[in-house]
């Protein structure tokens, strides 16, 4: 899950702290809001236990929906502990609370998201259902990114920039799934187009670009993989194993 739109979610907590020492409504669209002092230490908790690791957001997830069933932060309680058993490795878990989220509000972009990854990642070349279960991940893609198109800002704390941002983020990550899915058809012109698609969105993210020059390289035109992978390998701030990626492309591009 993109870190920026977690981070675009946590002003709702500072937004509930001064809502419960202000008493006042802050403008704009609807927040979530705490009913009482003790779901108020609750949210806090969530939050706060992003410092401790998905273990602790796991814990204060389920207190948070134990005891106030009803809470407005119920989507963010699902989001956050449905991330953590994604970072724990245990995308089955994962999966589960996801899926809660998309009962809670089908129009989630970040439920959608997560849950096209998964199926994405578990899915092989000569899995029976394959199809059956690309088909579904592209829709949950497909879903996200007409919703993050469609979304308002959540917060008004957030700039319109920042959201502007957020938006392009998730649907470069959206397309980018798409792709992965496509490489695992061996569809590679469309997974081309996907990957060309996240670049394009998100410029700055090398590991879009690192995919689109694979694809390429995998369709035969090892032209065009050569070229982006000199292009990502010169850099300047690119990670290490992504730049390493770029020259092992380019190295397959020589080969006879």
């Amino acid at each position: 899950m993109n870190k920026s739109i977690v981070t675009g979610v946590l002003v709702f907590v500072a937004g509930a702290s001064a809502l419960m020492a202000q008493g006042a409504a802050p403008a704009g669209p609807k927040q979530p809001a705490p009913k009482s002092q003790a779901e108020l230490t609750a949210v806090q908790a969530l939050f706060q236990a992003q410092q401790g690791g998905p273990d602790a957001v796991i814990k204060a997830a389920d207190e948070l929906l134990t005891k106030f069933a009803d809470t407005d932060f119920k989507e963010i309680a699902l989001l956050f502990e449905a991330q953590a058993y994604k970072n724990k490795g245990d995308d089955a878990k994962a999966q589960i609370f996801a899926e809660r989220l998309l009962e809670a509000n089908p129009k989630n972009f970040q439920g959608q998201m997560m849950l096209g990854e998964i199926i994405v990642k578990g899915t092989r070349e000569h899995d029976l259902d394959r199809e059956e279960k690309l088909t579904k991940a592209g829709k949950y893609f497909n879903d996200a990114i007409a919703g993050v198109k469609a979304s308002t800002k959540p917060n008004p704390q957030i700039t319109d920039e920042q959201w502007a941002e957020i938006q392009k983020q998730v649907q470069a990550e959206a397309h980018n799934g798409i792709g992965m899915g496509e490489l695992t058809r061996k569809k590679y012109d469309v997974a081309i187009a996907e990957f060309k698609s996240a670049a394009e969105l998100d410029p700055k993210e090398y590991t879009y670009q690192v995919r689109l020059a694979s694809a390429y390289q995998l369709s035969g035109k090892n032209d065009e993989a050569a070229a982006i992978a000199d292009k990502v390998i010169a850099a300047p701030d690119v990670h290490p194993q992504v730049k390493q990626v770029a020259q092992q492309i380019k190295a397959a591009t020589t080969k006879k």
